[in-house]
């Protein structure tokens, strides 16, 4: 998400940095170059003019003009600007009221809404230790309750049945009754969505706002479809008491523009990014750090929050433990890396998290890969467990028998035992207290600020 954003602001605020002085010519100039990449990015042109006007009356008061580093201190006004436009702080869901706490979701069809029932349910248990009931009142689609049935399973949710012939309010005021007796803290409730807004759904949601008086209302809605994405949650607000907004699919979203215009146009949050297919990929949307990252500074306190969630504590000091012992690093250890990675979201996740990261040159950026993970494990996965445990004994009729068994190739098997020696040196030094001395070695490779 923000690739194209981060690229073009990035370069313009790059340019800044060391400037002794800044005129209001220079500044014209670069809002300029701003405003051109807001409007790239397919955000909204009245939130564009508002947000140029603002950095400008800063930039052009004493703010940036009499500062020692005026560079350094108009990029900080773009960042807060970027703050302020996308809502200042994390607006987290409200739930302290009786249980069950109800959660309505609406959008439109296709816009993520079932899939996002389930990341919200598996993300309320994780982060908030809530259990939680889902239901869906979308009778015109059967398999949307089949499918809210399944991804309620996945994620260990209670799923309340529901029928085609049933109607919508005797559904949902079932399911509360039932929420009531098995105590649950939270009921989620799937609606029906439509090609595109009509009086009938909006009349059909209203009726079951009115039943469930939720304590939360979000509009899920499709980051992709960019300014359209601001303008039907402006749509869905003004039939409904909405208390916010989920974006979906911007894993998939280059621009962003939604993300930077729905605050402002609907004047509703955004409270969580649906950032993949996973039922984990759910991140609570935090301004201050988006902003960080449109601008290729980051969000290291949120690459520290996923690791904390997502790697097994355990495995990691037994693995520690191994290195200071003595004992070799295998490929059963090389798996398991992989499969942390995969639990925090893939390498490309993290690699967006990561300060500096828009520096790099795109092709370096296109070639991170995550069916690559897949892949690798699939190789390590055909091998015996006395192969994996000593990898030395594998040459060539077993990197033949591996390649068959993974579907892959021999050269495949031969570059994954090429990348694993490797690991397998450094983690070998780590072992002898070599990863003060093999940080100060990267110094000069990575992007300025990464350190």
């Amino acid at each position: 998400m923000f690739d194209g954003l981060s690229e073009r602001l990035g370069r313009t605020v790059r340019n800044l940095r060391g400037v002794g002085r800044l005129s209001e010519e220079n500044i014209k100039k670069t809002l300029r170059e701003v405003r051109m990449a807001l409007l790239e990015a397919d955000v909204a042109l009245p939130v564009v003019k508002e947000f140029t006007e603002h950095v400008r009356q800063r930039a052009i008061g004493e703010e940036v003009l009499k500062s020692l580093t005026p560079g350094q201190a108009f990029i900080k006004i773009v960042k807060d600007e970027l703050v302020h436009l996308m809502g200042e702080a994390n607006d987290g869901l409200n739930l302290n009221v009786v249980p069950p706490a109800v959660i309505l979701m609406a959008g439109l069809q296709g816009s993520g809404k079932t899939t996002t029932v389930g990341k919200l349910a598996r993300w309320l248990k994780e982060n908030a230790k809530k259990s939680v009931m889902v239901v869906s009142a979308d009778v015109y689609r059967p398999a949307a309750i089949e499918q809210l049935k399944t991804v309620a399973n996945e994620v260990g949710a209670a799923f309340f049945p529901s029928r085609a012939e049933q109607k919508p309010e005797e559904i949902v005021k079932a399911a509360l009754q039932e929420a009531r007796v098995q105590h649950k803290d939270v009921l989620i409730v799937d609606t029906a969505g439509r090609l595109h807004i009509d009086a009938e759904m909006m009349t059909e949601i209203q009726k079951l706002h009115a039943v469930l008086d939720p304590v939360e209302t979000l509009f899920v809605v499709d980051s992709m479809t960019g300014q359209d994405a601001a303008n039907t949650a402006k749509a869905f607000h003004d039939a409904l008491p909405l208390t916010g907004v989920v974006l979906t699919k911007t894993d998939g979203d280059a621009r962003g523009g939604a993300a930077l215009s729905i605050r402002q146009i609907t004047g509703k949050p955004i409270k969580f990014l649906g950032v993949g297919e996973k039922s984990t990929a759910l991140e609570a949307f935090h301004p201050d750090r988006v902003a960080s990252r449109i601008l290729g500074m980051g969000d290291v306190l949120g690459l520290v929050e996923q690791a904390q969630r997502h790697v097994d504590q355990d495995k990691a000091k037994k693995l520690a433990t191994k290195l200071k012992k003595g004992k070799g690093f295998d490929l059963e250890d090389f798996r398991d890396q992989f499969q942390q990675l995969k639990k925090m979201g893939g390498l490309t996740s993290l690699l967006d998290k990561l300060p500096g990261m828009p520096n790099l040159p795109k092709g370096v950026m296109n070639q991170v890969n995550d069916s690559e993970l897949g892949r690798m494990e699939a190789i390590i996965n055909s091998m015996t467990p006395h192969e994996r445990r000593f990898p030395n004994v594998i040459k060539g009729s077993r990197k033949r028998r591996i390649a068959a068994g993974s579907g892959t190739q021999v050269q495949d098997v031969n570059r994954l035992l090429k990348q694993f020696t490797q690991m397998q040196k450094m983690m070998k030094k780590m072992g002898k207290g070599g990863m003060s001395k093999m940080m100060r070695n990267m110094k000069g490779q990575l992007p300025p600020g990464m350190m």
